[in-house]
């Protein structure tokens, strides 16, 4: 019998950074490919950052929301967070938002868990009908920039799809890009842009049954409060 060939949706979080997004879009480029950007609102204050966010937005790639200031997962935040945090980075990616008004929680490393947000952030998402994406192949790009592309490829090839998440830093990992995306195609992988339902926590305002997985218990969004006074 033959096996499908596994499925991988491509993000990118924490750009745009002008020393590493271009080439990634350079790469994405001539390979074809269509990926989604999870940009940092701060950064986007930048006019140059913008007008890169603005580039892969009209080259089909999609633009979505990781936080103002990614400072940390959402989970323990005193209150005020998810407008600060998550309305004001959606207010500055404007009109190059997927109509899905996608976006993504700090993982604190790339951990899966109820740290990811807090009952205040989810009912922001719920009311103002979010699509929170989440993954489930984080190779550490970010902190091994040479050895990435080996357990990515694990990663990827060892589930029917893949969510995977890299990062478009310049810390050199994206020099490898190129190469990684011709071995997973080499593998029979089959890229595309959307995400599977197991790893969207909501989809356009809609729960999914497992959204409380995601979200800290109340008292814990109390603690850090407290710890805020």
């Amino acid at each position: 019998m033959n096996t499908p060939a596994p499925l991988v949706t491509l993000t990118f979080d924490n750009g745009p950074e002008p020393e590493a997004t271009p080439g990634v879009l350079d790469v994405l480029r001539r390979r074809g490919l269509h990926a989604t950007f999870f940009v940092i609102g701060q950064k986007l204050e930048d006019p140059a950052r913008r007008a890169i966010a603005a580039q892969a937005h009209a080259e089909g790639h999609w633009i979505g929301n990781h936080t103002y200031t990614h400072a940390g997962p959402l989970g323990d935040r005193p209150p005020g967070h998810a407008e600060a945090e998550i309305g004001r980075t959606q207010a500055l990616i404007g009109d190059l938002a997927h109509p899905d008004r996608l976006f993504r929680p700090v993982g604190g490393g790339g951990h899966l868990g109820p740290h990811l947000l807090s009952v205040e952030a989810r009912d922001y998402l719920l009311r103002d009908r979010y699509t929170c994406a989440l993954w489930n192949a984080v190779p550490g790009d970010w902190k091994d920039a040479e050895h990435w592309p080996d357990r990515a490829l694990a990663m990827c090839l060892a589930q029917d799809h893949a969510v995977l998440v890299l990062h478009d830093l310049p810390n050199g990992a994206m020099r490898h890009l190129d190469r990684f995306l011709g071995r997973l195609a080499d593998a029979g992988a089959s890229f595309r842009q959307d995400f599977p339902d197991a790893c969207l926590a909501i989809r356009r305002g809609v729960p999914s049954g497992r959204l409380g997985d995601w979200v800290a218990p109340a008292s814990l969004t109390r603690l850090g409060a407290d710890a805020q006074a």
